[in-house]
């Protein structure tokens, strides 16, 4: 009689929807806080996200040391930096506020100022001992899903590559998952970070990973993605799609989070890394040539992506999940090509021994070696 693989599934608590982020002082308040420390970017707060966060926790009564110092590709130097400010201020609690690099850079600063290490040394898999002080999320964009994941990528700056740091301890307490923050991305951000979350929901579905659980939240976030992502890409302040933009992120990120991921991130992490290029921009590039490298050996999996992606219920034929992400990209005018991204030929041979080394190839349902890696690449270019 088949059996259930033993599979675990963590997620924080979620609050969904318009006005949710309006709840950050009264989580922080319920989760004893005296002293928070809000992380952020110059881009976030020159919207008026950070703000806005920070006017509700000084109404209640707590004042937060603001860290706003993060770039894209978080660094291993600004989380340490970040730490340094932490300890500086007394934190106790750290609300982050903004997308995938604000919340991995908060989550690592969390961990390595409870854990008093370099940030480097926590590479890898369970290599957080202590978990860090309590993490509220308000995600700024819809995408990345570091909200809910118990993932951390930062870019180590002298050796051009992205380390993932992957443990429960860097699953966040709370994320106050509202659309309206995402209404001051560009179209050209909106499709990269939706695209992004496409990605995850491809890549969690075909893992050799996934479980009854994750299959579930893939599935609906590719159909919440492929039918609401190009409608605010032409029309930004369409609240209702972006909610479920934002809705189908969250549910990629819960399957990704618990099944891991693949190629397409092991490639984009290597990529991201070496050219400080973005990572949304990386795993769109990829997706296309990954699924075709892995296709023989999961048919199944992708002609189901296939029927949800053609909106008609209809089973793919062997082509048609490369067809039918190829359309959703040419929609939102995403020119292909790595070249784009200052790769070049030269480039290869790094950026296929740093993609081996990433976790998330080890989830990937198709064994690849360095060559295989590099042909892909070449073909990406």
């Amino acid at each position: 009689m088949p059996t259930l693989p033993v599979r675990k599934f963590v997620a924080p608590e979620i609050a969904v929807g318009i006005g949710s982020r309006r709840l950050v002082a009264q989580y922080a308040r319920n989760l004893s806080a005296r002293r928070v420390f809000l992380v952020t970017d110059p881009g976030v707060a020159r919207a008026g996200w950070a703000g806005e966060a920070t006017d509700e926790l000084e109404d209640a009564g707590l004042d937060p040391a603001v860290y706003d110092q993060v770039s894209p590709n978080p660094r291993n130097d600004e989380v340490m930096r970040g730490a340094d400010r932490y300890q500086e201020a007394g934190g106790d609690l750290i609300v982050a506020v903004g997308g995938g690099s604000v919340i991995d850079c908060a989550k690592a600063i969390g961990a390595v100022a409870s854990n008093e290490c370099d940030v480097l040394d926590l590479e890898g898999v369970d290599e957080v001992k202590l978990p860090g002080p309590p993490l509220v999320c308000i995600p700024t964009t819809a995408g990345s899903s570091a909200d809910v994941s118990q993932f951390a990528i930062i870019n180590d700056r002298d050796r051009r590559r992205k380390i993932a740091i992957v443990s429960k301890s860097m699953v966040p307490d709370v994320s106050l998952i509202d659309p309206e923050t995402t209404v001051s991305m560009s179209p050209r951000l909106t499709a990269e970070t939706g695209m992004d979350a496409m990605c995850h929901a491809f890549e969690s579905y075909v893992s050799n990973a996934s479980s009854v659980i994750t299959d579930l939240h893939a599935l609906e976030a590719v159909r919440m993605v492929r039918g609401s992502l190009p409608i605010v890409y032409r029309d930004p302040g369409d609240l209702e799609h972006r909610e479920r933009v934002m809705a189908g992120s969250m549910f990629a990120g819960l399957a990704f989070s618990n099944a891991s991921l693949g190629l397409v991130h092991a490639m984009a992490h290597s990529l991201g890394g070496y050219l400080d290029a973005p990572h949304g921009m990386c795993n769109t590039l990829l997706l296309e040539h990954v699924i075709a490298y892995n296709r023989p050996v999961v048919p199944e999996r992708y002609r189901t992506l296939e029927a949800i992606m053609a909106g008609n219920g209809r089973r793919g034929g062997p082509d048609d999940p490369i067809s039918s992400i190829g359309e959703l990209i040419e929609r939102l005018d995403i020119e292909r090509g790595l070249a784009r991204l200052g790769m070049t030929e030269e480039d290869i041979p790094i950026l296929s021994r740093n993609a081996q080394k990433d976790p998330c190839l080890a989830t990937n349902p198709r064994p690849a070696g360095i060559e295989d890696i590099a042909r892909l690449y070449h073909d990406a270019l």
